[in-house]
């Protein structure tokens, strides 16, 4: 069976690519790495959803740090959207990548691409670019049909779910964009 690891950025969104995954014959763990997603008390709503998702799913899953500061590190010079999450991404998508790689995994994914609020075609060349020089290799796949199905699954099995992408850029543009309505 084919070892992949999924980057888990919530539970809701890592319901459906987790079927969609197990279902193509790949044996899939799971890594919840997020240092984008502030305050820590969303954090902390965020990881124990995960750890739900583990319990109730059967996964494994693993936890990196949280590393606040490298994110606000990577993003310092680009803080505006669509270099800001460019950045997010890659950062993301590096420590996943590393952390396959010395586990042992053949290929990792993210389940970024079940969002239809993310760049799809973003997330797919860095993706691709991080695992250019490696044996273990970045999935492509579109998982957006299964968001909306995911999300109602996650509130029936009562998973936080939470209000925006996860920084505090994306909080604040979300309040901007309620109170212009």
């Amino acid at each position: 069976m084919k070892k992949l690891l999924l980057h888990i950025c919530c539970a809701p969104c890592a319901i459906y690519p987790y079927d969609n995954l197990t279902k193509a014959g790949f044996s899939v763990e799971g890594f919840f790495y997020n240092p984008n997603i502030q305050p820590q008390e969303e954090y902390s709503k965020r990881k124990k959803a995960a750890e739900n998702l583990e319990k109730i799913f059967n996964i494994k899953l693993y936890y990196g740090d949280y590393e606040e500061n490298r994110y606000l590190d990577r993003i310092k010079l680009s803080p505006d959207k669509p270099l800001r999450c460019k950045n997010c991404f890659r950062l993301r998508l590096e420590e996943t990548h590393k952390f396959a790689k010395d586990k042992g995994f053949k290929f990792f994914t993210t389940t970024l691409l079940v969002s239809p609020y993310q760049d799809q075609d973003l997330i797919k060349e860095i993706g691709e670019d991080v695992s250019k020089k490696s044996d273990t290799k970045f999935l492509f796949s579109d998982f957006r049909s299964g968001f909306r199905d995911a999300h109602n699954k996650a509130k029936e099995l009562n998973f936080y779910c939470q209000k925006y992408c996860g920084c505090l850029s994306s909080l604040k543009e979300r309040d901007v964009c309620r109170t212009s309505k």
